[in-house]
């Protein structure tokens, strides 16, 4: 049996012709969640800016883990 491969062939599946974009919601930083989230993770100023992305400057970086 020259020519057959182990694996079944699959039948390419349905594909939409009519692709949507997906919407991109602006999101508010300051609202009511936003602070209650932060309010649980961060400790300080400084690390609430730097989860938000804004580093705080003279801050020490922070290293990845290290795999043995």
């Amino acid at each position: 049996m020259a020519g057959k491969s182990s694996k079944p062939k699959r039948g390419k599946g349905k594909s939409s012709k009519n692709k949507t974009k997906k919407v991109v919601k602006d999101v508010d930083i300051l609202s009511s969640a936003a602070m209650l989230n932060a309010h649980y993770i961060c400790h300080n100023v400084p690390a609430c800016l730097e989860v938000r992305g804004f580093p705080w400057p003279g801050s020490p970086k922070k290293k990845g883990k290290r795999r043995k």
